[in-house]
């Protein structure tokens, strides 16, 4: 993907995020990204984007770590649910409740039987999600073992990303094949027609972003209306008076046309190339 093209195309879709986020505040919308993949798959850089064009207001990242003494007393789920979104809020989640599924099965951290039994528990708690008006997103950002190895390589050089390279990331892809297999289990039962997976090529990082991009402008913007709110009584006659607005300034500020045209170009240049 040239670079200006990019750039063009992640911008607009910003703009559509901006709109669609705008248009949850104050209403039953809300939101869940949940994002796995591998170690470099570019996880940070999608979250960052999505900072760079979301208010932080009723924006907010969860970066999902070990469970801590507390926690592992508790069932792994039970520290996802004062996390999930409020009302008007959009909520991403660095790793989540896959990990029993993932690292746990692949590290032994949990029992053969618990991470079967809990395909059918996450399963659930997706659909107690999806029941309850949350509109979820599950990216997984797909790598190949030798580009894993570059950015690796580009952490190790670099001093200002080497903070993001830890013995565990070698040590993890040691076990390259024992993650392929718990990754493919993973998709195969908890993918549902109510909360499917969206499976991301990031080797090239440009065409990943804006693959997610798309498909989080799509998912959350579905059937969600970006007329803007109306003004009312006092407030609208102060802000004439004040202002010194027409009535004609008024109707066209108030106008749904201009949000309609962003939200449709953002759709238009995501869709102009074969994702």
């Amino acid at each position: 993907m040239d670079f200006a093209d990019y750039e063009r195309r992640l911008a607009s879709l910003q703009e559509a995020l901006q709109l669609i986020q705008q248009a949850y505040l104050g209403t039953s919308e809300r939101a869940l990204l949940v994002l796995e993949g591998w170690d470099t798959s570019g996880k940070g850089g999608l979250i960052r984007r999505l900072g760079w064009a979301l208010d932080p207001r009723s924006f907010k990242v969860h970066p999902i770590a070990a469970p801590d003494e507390h926690e592992r007393a508790q069932h792994y789920l039970q520290r996802f649910w004062g996390r999930l979104p409020q009302k008007g809020q959009i909520v991403a989640f660095d790793r989540s409740w896959y990990g029993r599924v993932l690292v746990e099965r692949v590290e032994g951290l949990a029992t053969k039987e618990e991470w079967q039994r809990a395909y059918r528990e996450i399963n659930e708690f997706e659909r107690i999600l999806t029941d309850s008006g949350i509109r979820l997103v599950k990216l997984f950002l797909h790598i190949t073992p030798d580009e894993q190895i570059r950015r690796f390589r580009d952490r190790l050089l670099d001093p200002v990303k080497r903070w993001k390279l830890s013995y565990e990331d070698f040590r993890n892809r040691a076990r390259w094949s024992d993650y392929e297999i718990a990754i493919e289990d993973m998709i195969e039962k908890t993918a549902t027609k109510r909360a499917p997976w969206h499976l991301i090529p990031t080797n090239n990082k440009p065409y990943g972003r804006i693959a997610a991009f798309r498909i989080l402008v799509d998912r959350l913007g579905k059937g969600v209306s970006l007329d803007p709110r109306p003004i009312h009584g006092e407030l609208l006659k102060e802000a004439q008076r004040a202002l010194g607005l027409s009535d004609s300034d008024i109707a066209r500020a108030s106008s749904p046309a201009g949000r309609k045209v962003k939200l449709k170009r953002a759709r238009r240049e995501a869709e102009s190339r074969r994702i």
